[in-house]
């Protein structure tokens, strides 16, 4: 089962990524997270893992991956990176931080200034998740960037169902919207978390968001916001995540 998590910029992508993967793994299940956002440095930290050498290094880097897209798009021609299928286990040294039946993985991080766009980390991305073959208990969690870039780079086709993050605003609502209709033209399962949403905020998102597809409604814990804060290992357990967890359980074995 490949399950990717999106939403809008702060809405807790990552957060809610290690704490399910950590949820998974509790159950028995081998968890690869592919980290997709080239902004983000923290996600290793919840996860108690090392920041792996971005994979676009595997693939000479980002100026070599860029003339192989140039190479090819103006020919028409399939762009190809990989040359055969990986498992979980046989991802390369140093491209992958393990622990216990956890796995890491990033894409491309944004390290210079003036470097260029982030478009060759869409287009590996897309493959990385397609060329991923899993075995019966593999889990592979991928945490997009920010926004919706990904769904114009296509980078959703490889997986299985979408869950987006929707914290309590209306910039998340409105981006639901556009979620949903992308979901739908693509072909993806789509289904909400909503995060820090209590009281009030709960209502007005369940007005604005088919209930239906709400799988978990995760409110504030301390213990997570604290750790998140001091960029410890995420280690508590929370009930609401392990709903999820357990739904993706529940999806893979139909």
């Amino acid at each position: 089962m490949k399950a990717l998590l999106c939403g809008k910029g702060g809405c807790g992508k990552s957060t809610l990524t290690a704490l399910i993967a950590r949820s998974l793994s509790d159950r028995g299940c081998n968890v690869l997270v592919i980290d997709n956002d080239e902004s983000n440095f923290g996600l290793h930290r919840q996860l108690g893992l090392e920041l792996p050498d971005d994979l676009l290094n595997f693939m000479g880097g980002k100026k070599d991956l860029i003339g192989k897209m140039m190479e090819a798009f103006p020919k028409g021609e399939k762009l190809t990176l990989f040359d055969h299928k990986w498992e979980i286990p046989t991802i390369p040294e140093g491209y992958v931080s393990r622990k216990d039946n956890v796995s890491l993985m990033a894409v491309g991080k944004i390290h210079e200034f003036g470097e260029g766009c982030a478009c060759p980390m869409g287009a590996l991305a897309k493959q990385l998740i397609q060329n991923i073959n899993l075995d019966d208990d593999d889990f592979v969690l991928v945490d997009t960037e920010a926004g919706i870039e990904h769904f114009g780079r296509g980078v959703e086709e490889g997986c299985d169902v979408l869950f987006m993050v929707v914290d309590p605003s209306y910039e998340s609502i409105r981006l639901s919207e556009k979620i949903s209709e992308l979901a739908a033209k693509a072909g993806k399962q789509l289904y909400y978390i909503l995060n820090r949403a209590e009281g009030a905020g709960r209502e007005i998102l369940c007005c604005g968001i088919p209930e239906d597809r709400i799988i978990s409604t995760v409110p504030i814990h301390e213990s997570v916001f604290k750790a998140g804060l001091l960029g410890d290992e995420f280690l508590t357990s929370v009930p609401e995540v392990d709903l999820v967890a357990d739904f993706l359980i529940e999806l893979k074995s139909k």
